[in-house]
């Protein structure tokens, strides 16, 4: 009886394991697509413009340009979307993760540094010229750097995902109220090292 009880909580575990890792991914549709409330659609809901003028030669932040579900209801139930990434001069895209996709970027013009950690804290990094692709696994955190102080950079990025999810390491760590000391204690430094970095990532 015990053996059995035990056979039974087991496999009530790896259900919920399973099921806990199946919505951390775009859910399976049981349709071709799934249509907005207002019902029929055309062509025209499948067909996003949003990217295409996307180039800009001289950025003078960082930016995103993105294609996913919020953009393009389309999307929805496609486990697909798009990012162009325009980096200024020295421009840096910070560590980050997508919770719920890996990420298949390109190199459009320029040279760009990028790297990703893996959870034995190993780095990977490469340096990627016009046409090489590098992938960066799913929910690890990573980072795309141009190290040219002369020239832009243009990136495309694919992801897993119609949503993949973004989460800005130094965003979530000190723009969401945890506790300064906490914060000190975490890095080993002190809490006025601590207010510098949230009041330079608040401007």
């Amino acid at each position: 009886m015990a053996i059995r009880s035990s056979v039974l909580l087991l496999s009530l575990a790896l259900v919920l394991a399973i099921s806990r890792t199946t919505q951390a991914n775009d859910p399976d549709i049981l349709t071709d697509f799934i249509t907005p409330d207002t019902g029929s659609v055309n062509a025209s809901y499948f067909t996003y413009s949003g990217l295409s003028a996307f180039f800009n030669p001289n950025p003078k932040n960082f930016t995103v340009i993105k294609a996913s579900m919020t953009e393009f209801p389309a999307l929805n139930g496609q486990s697909v979307s798009y990012a162009v990434l325009q980096f200024p001069p020295a421009g840096v895209n910070p560590p980050h993760t997508h919770p719920r996709a890996a990420e298949l970027l390109i190199v459009l013009f320029g040279t760009l540094e990028v790297g990703f950690v893996d959870t034995k804290n190993v780095l990977f990094n490469q340096t990627l010229h016009e046409g090489d692709m590098f992938v960066f696994p799913k929910g690890l955190v990573h980072f795309q750097y141009n190290r040219n102080h002369n020239q832009s950079v243009i990136a495309i990025s694919a992801f897993g995902s119609a949503n993949a999810g973004l989460l800005s390491v130094p965003k979530t760590v000190f723009t969401t109220g945890i506790d300064d000391n906490v914060l000190a204690k975490s890095f080993k430094t002190d809490v006025p090292t601590v207010q510098k970095i949230e009041l330079g990532l608040k401007s």
